[in-house]
């Protein structure tokens, strides 16, 4: 089993590939194949961004392995206005739906009810395959509500840890 631990930028060349869809890029620990069909055991830092597409891995045994973005079933959303794409980002925001953002379109897992929320919203839905890069977001921890008291909870950028002075 190729075993991995660390990430890399983007490497020039590599000696393996994994196709991975979001949802498993997402994951720090992770059991996988890749292209060539070896099995991969991901044990990756917990709390870091998920893997981009064309991003690095280096395996125990030095071989470097490339980050491929499985195509996915996806929603091209499109406005016709910049207004009415806004508000539809706002509407998905709020349902905390993972969203990659183009300039002029929006991304999102295929899903009915969010196709038919959209629609009656005026936006037009494409099912289109392809790869899936959502924004991280803006804490880039994930996702958090009130955490409160928690000792591992902790926001990213200090200037939102309010009553704190710097």
């Amino acid at each position: 089993m190729l075993v991995i631990h660390t990430r890399l930028p983007s490497p020039a060349l590599w000696d393996e590939e994994v196709h991975l869809t979001f949802e498993a890029r997402s994951k720090s620990r992770l059991r996988t194949v890749t292209a060539s069909g070896e099995d991969v055991g991901l044990f990756l830092e917990r709390g870091q961004s998920p893997l981009f597409d064309g991003e690095g891995l280096q395996a125990e045994d030095g071989r470097i392995v490339r980050v491929c973005a499985r195509p996915e079933a996806l929603l091209h959303v499109t406005c016709t206005d910049a207004y009415e794409l806004t508000r539809a980002a706002y509407h998905l925001g709020n349902r905390h739906v993972a969203l990659q953002v183009g300039n002029g379109w929006l991304r999102i897992l295929d899903d009915h009810v969010l196709k038919a929320m959209l629609e009656q919203l005026g936006a037009t839905c494409e099912a289109i395959s392809a790869p899936f890069q959502p924004e991280h977001g803006a804490y880039g921890g994930g996702h958090h509500h009130s955490h409160h008291g928690e000792a591992d909870f902790n926001y990213g950028p200090r200037l939102h840890h309010f009553g704190v002075r710097l």
